[in-house]
C-alpha cells in the first residue's frame, strides 16, 4: 500500500527511508510537522514483523509528537524515527551510527532522542555522526536516566486523574503497572513512595522479579495485567493495548500511563468513556520526557525549571478530564482538539 494510502498518513510533511547494506540497516524517518518549530521524537529500535508494521509505527508516533510537543507548550514539531531491528544485536552501534548520518542530512529539520530500544548511552554514539541528538547520558551527572522525567510526568498523570475520580490520594489504591523498562520501573518507585499497592508485568522475569522485591508488588502474567481488579492500570509497554477485546475486561476506573499509541483505533476512546472508565491520552501524559530532554533544542538546560514544568501537567490533564466530563466527548478527542487548535493557531498566523 503507498504511503499516501495508509490510515495513519495524516499529511505528514516528510517520510524518508533509510537503508546502508553496509550493516543491514532499514529505517524509517517521519516528520509529522515543524509548524511549532523543528521536529523533536525518539528512535526506537524493535524488530518489526513487516516493514509495514514499522511504517505504521513511525506515522503514528510522530503525530503523537507534534500533539505531545503542543500539548506540553513546547516550541518543537513531531516527528519519530524506527530503526528496524532487534536492539540486542551484536551491531547495535554500527547500526546506529549509520542511522545518525541519515538524520544529519536533515539539518536540524529533526531531532531525535531516547526511545524504546535505545538508551541514553546509545543517544551519545548517535551523536558521534550528529549534531541532532538529546537525551545523552554525557548531558547528565552519572547515574542520571532522562527516562525519569517520563516517570515523572506519569505520576503527575495518574495523581491528577486519581484526584480526579476516586477524590482521594494514592495512599491505599492498587495500580496495575504493564512494563517494567527505565520508566515503568521508576513509576512503579513513585506510586510505591505515594503509598499506592503494585501489581505488575513485564515479558523479562528478572525484571518482575526485581520489582516484586524492591516494592512487595503482587506479579502476574502480562496477558493478564489489564484484567486485574485494580483501581488504575497504567499501561507503559508497546502500544494497542487499549483494544476492542481488552477494553470490557478492563476493571480499573482510571487508564493512565506512559506507553505510546495505547488506543488500537480511534473508537476505542469512546468505548472507554462509554464504560465510564476515566482515560488519560498517552501523549499528554508521557511528554515529561520531552519536556525534560528537549531543552537544548532551544533553550539551556535546566533541570529544576523542566521539573517544575512538568508538573504543571496536572493542570493540563485536569482541564481534559473537566472538558470530558462536562462535554460527554472522549478525553483522546478533546485532547485532540486541543492539539489541532494549538499547531493550526500558528499555521493560520
Amino acid at each position: 500500500m503507498p504511503v499516501f494510502e495508509k490510515a495513519d498518513f495524516d499529511n505528514h510533511e516528510q517520510v524518508i527511508f533509510v537503508t546502508d547494506k553496509s550493516v543491514s540497516l532499514q529505517g524509517i524517518i517521519a516528520i509529522h510537522s515543524t509548524a511549532l518549530g523543528p521536529a523533536a521524537g525518539g528512535c526506537r529500535m524493535h524488530p518489526y514483523i513487516s516493514a509495514d508494521d514499522a511504517l505504521t509505527d513511525v506515522l503514528r508516533l510522530s503525530k503523537g509528537m507534534s500533539y505531545k510537543n503542543a500539548m506540553a507548550d513546547l516550541p518543537l514539531g513531531g516527528g519519530k524515527c524506527v530503526i528496524i531491528a532487534d536492539p540486542d544485536n551484536a551491531n547495535k552501534a554500527e547500526l546506529l551510527r549509520a542511522f545518525s548520518k541519515h538524520i544529519q542530512l536533515l539539518g536540524g529539520r529533526y531531532w531525535t532522542a531516547i526511545d524504546v530500544g535505545v538508551g541514553p548511552a546509545d543517544a551519545d554514539l548517535m551523536a558521534e555522526q550528529c549534531d541532532y541528538i538529546f537525551a545523552r547520558a554525557s548531558q547528565y551527572e552519572a547515574g542520571f536516566n532522562p527516562s525519569s522525567f517520563t516517570a515523572l510526568g506519569g505520576f503527575t498523570g495518574i495523581s491528577a486523574a486519581v484526584s480526579h475520580v476516586y477524590k482521594k490520594s494514592l495512599s491505599g489504591l492498587t495500580v496495575a503497572v504493564q512494563g517494567l523498562g527505565a520508566t515503568g520501573a521508576e513509576l512503579s518507585n513513585r506510586l510505591h513512595e505515594a503509598g499506592a499497592n503494585l501489581v505488575v508485568t513485564d515479558v523479562r522475569e528478572e525484571a518482575v522479579r526485581e520489582i516484586v522485591e524492591r516494592f512487595n508488588a503482587k506479579a502476574v502474567a502480562p496477558e493478564a495485567i489489564h484484567q486485574q481488579d485494580v483501581d488504575v492500570f497504567a499501561p507503559c509497554a508497546m502500544g494497542a493495548i487499549l483494544n476492542d477485546k481488552t477494553i470490557p475486561e478492563i476493571k480499573a476506573k482510571v487508564v493512565c500511563g506512559l506507553a505510546n499509541n495505547q488506543l488500537a483505533v480511534a473508537h476505542n476512546g469512546q468505548q472507554l468513556n462509554d464504560m465510564g472508565i476515566c482515560y488519560v491520552p498517552d501523549y499528554v501524559v508521557n511528554a515529561g520526557g520531552v519536556m525534560g530532554a528537549a531543552t537544548v533544542i532551544y533553550s539551556e538546560p535546566d533541570r529544576e525549571a523542566s521539573i517544575e514544568k512538568i508538573h504543571g501537567l496536572h493542570n493540563t490533564i485536569t482541564d481534559i478530564l473537566q472538558i470530558s466530563e462536562k462535554s460527554g466527548k472522549p478525553t483522546a478527542a478533546v485532547a485532540d482538539d486541543m492539539a489541532r487548535a494549538r499547531i493550526s493557531s500558528v499555521i493560520d498566523h
